[in-house]
């Protein structure tokens, strides 16, 4: 009885290995279409590009590009507010500027804070955004953008 029990028990543990490369432990996630992770640099360089294809995309007043650069749960409520009295793509507004400050992981993908220069006749204002910016599938897309954003991080030089 002793043997048997030992042997029942020596099984499943061996199958181990097998069960765990099922699950994406140990195989190539690229291959089989599973999630990779991204290199930082990578994620902010692609969160830095549809940041700023969006900024350039206000200056432009093209709400169809800022459109293009948003996850899909973002774009009727785009569709709804863009082009409104307060929108990003209102007519009257002027985007002189828009500077992108910095770029960082958190929470929910890519933080990209920006600052963002708005006229309207002679006034002028300068706004802080922060921008979120997530992998969806194999792309990347904004998921979020609120007033406010990080002080950049001081360069240390040796």
């Amino acid at each position: 009885m002793g043997r048997r029990l030992r042997t029942v028990g020596v099984v499943p543990l061996a199958l181990l290995p097998f069960a765990l490369l099922g699950c994406g432990l140990g195989g190539d996630d690229k291959a089989d279409g599973g999630p990779t992770r991204v290199p930082v640099q990578e994620a902010a360089t692609k969160a830095r590009e549809r940041v700023q294809a969006y900024l350039d995309a206000m200056a432009a007043k093209d709400p169809a590009a800022g459109r293009n650069q948003l996850c899909a749960t973002m774009q009727a409520g785009f569709d709804a507010a863009a082009t409104g009295p307060n929108g990003d793509f209102a007519d009257h507004f002027k985007v002189p500027a828009t500077t992108i400050t910095d770029i960082r992981t958190g929470a929910k993908g890519q933080e990209v804070s920006t600052t963002v220069t708005v006229s309207v006749g002679a006034k002028k204002a300068t706004r802080s955004l922060l921008f979120t910016v997530t992998r969806d599938g194999a792309d990347w897309c904004i998921a979020g953008e609120e007033p406010g954003g990080h002080t950049p991080v001081p360069s240390v030089t040796p």
